[in-house]
């Protein structure tokens, strides 16, 4: 039966789009072919709104094994025969659906995108936001998101190394809930997410297929409303531990050499994973859908096509090795059912119990073949207006400044994540594990060598707001001086980018400009963009959430040797902060929730100070001519000087510069500035290194754990740790 535009219309399409399948076919296509092409040309499957200027972000290095979107995440080469895998992707709607399935399903997802390359996890990371944390359903929804990383990750048995986390009024209908992993593998031996050869078998392997996550493609590509919780369908069902034996089923097949390709069944699922492979291999498919292993009984054929249930690989065999991959998942009692075969011509035919009940060009569903492609309009966001009126001048010096200093580090954003990471096994797995030592990036050991990798995400989306172009800058380069702080070599990037509707023309201002900012970042210091994830549609009817490009870097350690970490050594040690250092309170989180100023500019930022200082950073870090790194992000010096010293519950004593507000010395966000701390006896080896790069002396390391500022006594680090221990928990339970 033919499918009407209505129905087209109805499943997300647009009436020109409906025309263009028709033009495509040379026919009205029926209402399997509708529904699958209303998943495949949704934006979370074809980037259709964003493809035209992630083509324009840095693709190319020397490290990159392959081009961003070549494969399923991106492959970087770390030495010694050795590859990455990593990638972050979103899970936003579903999490703000149904908290604890949805964050749990994003870890399983992104998880299921590395070691369908070949690559075993050995590190998970997150990058969260959610409302005001003094509201009762932003507490649910953080309990639940927090359950659900942890419960799949635990389970599954990849550590949660490190994460952010940050609490906005904007995002408390629309939480970000963004997932990364990274995996290793030896060069050579990945597998492409390809099909070809006339005639080899395909198998569906792993669970059932269910009614759970149909239509979740479409979902993502849709505002939140009310009428979402409606949705609960869409939100996918997760299996930690049949993914772990999918995982090690899969590892296990690899070096037989039976593979021609494997994909993950993500988005879109079975329609997803037909027509990339098809198309990368430019070949077709005949698809059997009544051979599908199902959980529920007279599933319709559409709903198999559409369905995104979770722990399912599609995978081409080679013609006539079909026992030997047979024989392994059966040892891991697995579903493993081959559902068709390899054709020669390009054209996908699914068929339900003898008949033909949709027959499509693969290539005309996928990203770069058919999907279309737009230019949206865009123009300045009217909000900056507003930006542009703040004069520093108008904000007053608190009278206590003390005072201030612990409202600030009870801040849900700045204070402690315990009660979160907590939750999370830092330590399982199989021998890549990181050594928990506080730092700014997490680092973790590649098993088997003496390398490591440092991990870590970044973005604080409010500067974005405040300067889409200057924030993406910043959070490329916030990322890459969180690894060199870490005693990492930057190597690229991947990103999630999180935005409100692309046809608002302010909304598509801020991706157009976040996205040159993080391109021309990426280009200063040399970190290519491997891939990654657009995630529109992240607002409700208070408006879109902030712009957050959400940046996954990996660097690497030759070995563990180079690891630096964050806090104090020793007392007596110098405190230098290094960087320039102006008066700047523009976009910090003592001028947003201290002092009650929503718009403010982007905070200092140059691009030649960044690349410059993390050169010269790295090398005092490696050469260990400082005991100590901790660069300065929210909350300023104050916080990075506070954090640096509970470890060890060591004191300090600084002196601020008399030429500047006070308040803005201590909790200013100004970029490119890094607290070190080194001996009295590497003054001068210390201070030459550093030639070139503005750097001061502010102070010293204090045993005994007293603070003192201008010489006055701010109190005792054990009473500043235990405020910034306690925040989040006492919100929690308030």
């Amino acid at each position: 039966m033919q499918a009407t535009l209505e129905q087209a219309v109805k499943l997300g399409l647009r009436e020109e789009e409906f025309e263009q399948i028709k033009q495509i076919l040379g026919r009205t296509p029926n209402f399997n072919e509708v529904a699958m092409y209303s998943v495949m040309w949704s934006e979370h499957c074809s980037y259709k709104n964003s493809i035209k200027w992630l083509k324009t972000l840095p693709r190319d290095g020397e490290r990159l094994l392959v081009k961003a979107g070549e494969e399923n995440a991106g492959l970087v080469d770390i030495g010694d025969g050795w590859g990455c895998v990593f990638k972050i992707e979103s899970h936003n709607h579903p999490s703000a659906i149904e908290p604890f399935q949805g964050a749990a399903t994003g870890v399983g997802g992104i998880h299921r995108d590395i070691f369908t390359m070949g690559a075993r996890p050995i590190a998970s990371l997150n990058s969260l936001r959610f409302g005001k944390l003094d509201n009762h359903k932003t507490k649910w929804l953080l309990k639940g998101v927090v359950k659900g990383i942890s419960h799949y990750g635990n389970c599954f048995g990849v550590p949660t190394v490190a994460g952010e986390i940050y609490f906005e009024s904007c995002y408390q209908t629309n939480p970000l809930v963004n997932a990364m992993s990274v995996g290793v593998v030896k060069v050579g031996q990945t597998v492409s997410a390809t099909s070809h050869g006339e005639g080899n078998p395909v198998f569906i392997v792993g669970a059932s297929t269910g009614k759970d996550g149909i239509g979740g493609a479409s979902f993502a590509s849709a505002d939140i409303t009310e009428e979402s919780a409606e949705q609960l369908p869409s939100v996918q069902v997760g299996d930690p531990f049949e993914e772990k034996k999918l995982l090690e089923a899969c590892l296990e097949m690899i070096p037989t050499g039976t593979l021609i390709g494997m994909q993950d069944m993500g988005a879109a699922g079975i329609t997803c994973s037909t027509s990339e492979m098809s198309a990368k291999g430019e070949h077709g498919m005949i698809i059997h859908l009544d051979k599908v292993p199902t959980r529920q009984q007279n599933m319709k054929a559409w709903e198999m096509l559409l369905s995104e249930s979770q722990e399912r690989m599609l995978i081409v065999v080679k013609k006539g090795r079909e026992a030997e991959v047979q024989r392994i998942f059966d040892k891991w009692d697995i579903h493993c059912v081959q559902i068709g075969e390899v054709t020669a011509d390009k054209n996908l035919k699914y068929y339900m119990n003898g008949e033909l009940i949709a027959d499509v060009p693969a290539e005309s569903l996928v990203l770069g073949g058919g999907a279309p492609v737009y230019e949206r309009e865009y123009s300045e966001p009217k909000y900056f207006a507003e930006i542009k009126k703040f004069n520093a001048s108008s904000v007053a010096v608190p009278a206590d400044m003390i005072d201030a200093a612990y409202q600030l580090i009870k801040l849900p954003t700045i204070a402690s994540k315990r009660w979160i990471y907590d939750q999370y096994d830092s330590m399982v797995g199989t021998g890549n594990t990181q050594t928990n030592e506080p730092s700014d990036a997490a680092v973790v050991r590649v098993h088997g060598t003496q390398k490591a990798l440092a991990v870590t995400t970044d973005c604080n989306s409010r500067y974005v707001f405040a300067d889409p172009y200057v924030g993406g800058m910043v959070a490329v380069s916030e990322a890459a001086r969180n690894i060199v702080c870490s005693g990492g070599l930057p190597v690229a990037i991947t990103n999630c980018l999180n935005f409100g509707n692309p046809y608002n023309p302010e909304v598509y201002y801020q991706f157009v400009n976040a996205i040159k900012g993080m391109g021309d970042a990426c280009r200063k210091l040399g970190t290519p963009v491997t891939g990654g994830n657009v995630s529109f549609y992240n607002q409700s009817e208070d408006g879109p959430v902030y712009p957050t490009p959400t940046i996954g870097m990996v660097g690497t350690l030759d070995n563990l040797d180079q690891k630096m970490t964050m806090n104090f050594k020793h007392d007596g040690d110098i405190i230098y902060l290094i960087g320039h250092n102006p008066e700047d309170l523009n976009c910090s989180e003592y001028l947003h929730h201290i002092c009650g100023v929503t718009h403010s500019p982007a905070p200092y930022f140059n691009l030649d100070e960044e690349a410059t200082l993390q050169d010269k950073l790295l090398q005092i870090v490696r050469n260990k001519q400082v005991h100590s790194a901790h660069d300065i992000s929210e909350g300023g010096l104050f916080i990075t000087l506070i954090e640096s010293a509970m470890k060890e519950n060591l004191g300090f004593e600084i002196t601020t510069d008399k030429n500047m507000r006070k308040d803005a010395f201590l909790f200013g966000e100004a970029q490119s500035r890094v607290v070190v701390t080194g001996t009295w006896a590497k003054q001068p080896e210390i201070e030459a290194a550093l030639a070139g790069i503005p750097f001061v002396k502010i102070g010293t390391v204090q045993t005994g754990g007293h603070i003192t500022i201008d010489g006055e006594s701010w109190g005792h680090i054990s009473d500043w740790k235990n405020a910034y221990d306690t925040a989040i928990e006492n919100l929690l339970n308030a």
